[in-house]
């Protein structure tokens, strides 16, 4: 019902996500973690509606600053903590390099919700344990297979082909 049609009722979707319990015999299966970057494992493509996620942090890792590409993307903490922090655009206008500007930092742990798109801004997301890892449930509508990586000292962008290390619990080839 969530995606019957093309308009994204955020308080809907967030909700949904909010009330699932997270039971880990229901997610487990799809938690695979890889020693030198996040993995991306993907639980359910939506018929082309969305992509539903299972995100591993192993010690220390985190994403780059990114964009969505016009996708709405919510994050449920399902284990350990997350810190995201949110950045404004890179101001393109000028052709002097800038600092990227944070303009907020949340934790996450506990099923805490979190919610991005564009128009709010980019973010990273990074698990700052050095002996604990994290899982997040990433639920993104619509699915993309691209966004923008920034540098954060510069504030240039490259765009970049995003990949599942897993589907549907198995390990796929390097896309």
């Amino acid at each position: 019902q969530a995606f019957a049609t093309n308009e994204v009722d955020i308080d809907y979707v967030r909700t949904i996500m909010t009330n699932y319990k997270g039971d880990t015999k229901e997610w487990q299966q799809y938690v695979k973690f890889q020693p030198h970057r996040y993995t991306r494992n993907l639980v359910d493509g939506g018929n082309g509606k969305f992509n539903l996620m299972i995100l591993c942090w192993a010690e220390s890792q985190g994403s780059s600053i990114h964009n969505h590409s016009n996708s709405h993307c919510f994050m449920k903490c399902l284990q350990g903590t997350l810190i995201e922090t949110k950045f404004a655009w890179p101001n393109g206008e000028n052709e002097a390099e800038e600092a990227m500007h944070e303009i907020g930092r949340s934790e996450l742990k506990d099923g805490k919700v979190a919610y991005i798109n564009d128009s709010i801004g980019l973010h990273r997301v990074e698990n700052p344990s050095h002996t604990d890892t994290g899982v997040t449930l990433h639920l993104y509508v619509p699915p993309y297979d691209h966004c923008n990586v920034y540098d954060e000292r510069t504030g240039r962008a490259n765009e970049t082909h995003v990949t599942f290390y897993s589907r549907g619990g198995q390990l796929t080839k390097e896309e």
